[in-house]
């Protein structure tokens, strides 16, 4: 059974490269389809407990066609790659697929992220870029498909989120995972009369007896039919007016770390990898109103969703401004010059003391 799993694998990495080769003339052309094929998204929602981001979690695993639901503190490595165990009926090694493999061309929902341990996230790391998973165990080598997007929520290290420091220091997962995060959403509990008030109503209307239950606007079965439609059939392209803007956006987004104070005070505000990011989002905007090319509305609105997501989570506190780094490395640049400053004071130190001698 799992060795046919293995086979099927290969008929699948066939029939891709087939398509490759109708398709493209040139490697530069193969290098472009293959890039197109990558265009899931990975986003966490990182803020304080009770803001429902567990049900946001629940409902788009059911609003999802094909998808896994699952906790990060009772999941393991193996649960969410692959498990080589033996099968009672013919005692043959076989493999048992996980959460990641399951929900190949769906959606991953993973929730409590933060109190995952730290073999199981490292297995994420190549799910998450290459979006692949291999195996070597027990003499069973393969290399199974998660081309997945990870829906993730985690809490802050003290449970409530501490505005005046980074993100990184909130949740504490390492910046190689959460570099990997295309829209990184601060969700805070903030005191406000109007919500609280029709958060109240709700929940009160659910314990009568006839439950006050609010309709949706769009039926959950036909919502969910557009959705596999929408992620089937269509494939924009971006055309020439949004391929300026992108380069555009992207070249502003770098110029807003040029502003420092003294020459080494450059931060660095975008990376290559948000460039990415952009595409992908543009690309799914235009495939959520099943739109052919990608306009530069879309681009627009892409660029507002990464400045008001992962750029307001790349805020640091302590100068105000955004700095890539502190989510790509740990640390902001401010903190480096710190310790540069410290480090260089303290040979000098050392260095008139030993004179002094």
């Amino acid at each position: 059974r799992r060795e046919g799993m293995g086979g099927e694998e290969e008929p699948e990495l066939e029939e891709d490269g087939d398509d490759d080769d109708d398709n493209d003339d040139d490697d530069e052309e193969d290098g472009t389809q293959k890039l197109k094929k990558r265009g899931d998204i990975n986003i966490l929602l990182v803020g304080d407990p009770g803001t429902s981001k567990s049900q946001l979690l629940g409902y788009v695993h059911k609003l999802s066609p094909r998808g896994v639901y699952t906790s990060g503190k009772g999941s393991s490595a193996v649960g969410l790659t692959a498990s080589v165990v033996r099968d009672p009926e013919t005692r043959e090694l076989v493999m048992e697929s996980g959460a990641l493999v399951l929900s190949d061309l769906g959606i991953c929902c993973i929730d409590e992220f933060d109190k995952m341990s730290g073999t199981t996230r490292a297995i994420l790391h190549e799910a998450m870029e290459q979006q692949t998973v291999s195996i070597a165990k027990a003499g069973i080598i393969a290399t199974l498909n998660a081309r997945t997007s990870i829906l993730a929520s985690a809490n802050p290290v003290e449970s409530r989120y501490n505005p005046s420091l980074s993100v990184v220091e909130n949740i504490q997962l390492p910046p190689t995972l959460l570099s990997r995060f295309d829209l990184i959403y601060l969700i805070l509990d903030a005191p406000n009369v109007t919500s609280d008030r029709m958060l109240a109503q709700h929940l009160v209307g659910l314990y009568y007896e006839t439950p006050n239950v609010v309709e949706p606007p769009l039926d959950h079965s036909l919502l969910r039919d557009y959705i596999s439609y929408a992620r089937e059939n269509i494939h924009p392209e971006l055309s020439e007016l949004a391929t300026r803007e992108l380069i555009a956006a992207y070249l502003e987004m770098r110029r807003g770390g040029s502003g420092g104070s003294g020459g080494r005070g450059r931060t660095i505000t975008a990376t290559p990898r948000q460039l990415e990011s952009l595409i992908r989002l543009s690309e799914s905007l235009a495939r959520m109103r099943y739109g052919r090319v990608v306009t530069r509305d879309d681009v627009r609105e892409a660029v507002r969703l990464m400045k008001v997501a992962t750029q307001a989570a790349a805020t640091d506190p302590r100068t105000g401004r955004i700095d890539m780094d502190m989510i790509t490395t740990g640390r902001s640049t401010a903190e480096r010059e710190m310790e540069e400053n410290l480090a260089a004071s303290l040979k000098e130190l050392l260095v008139e003391r030993r004179g002094n001698r």
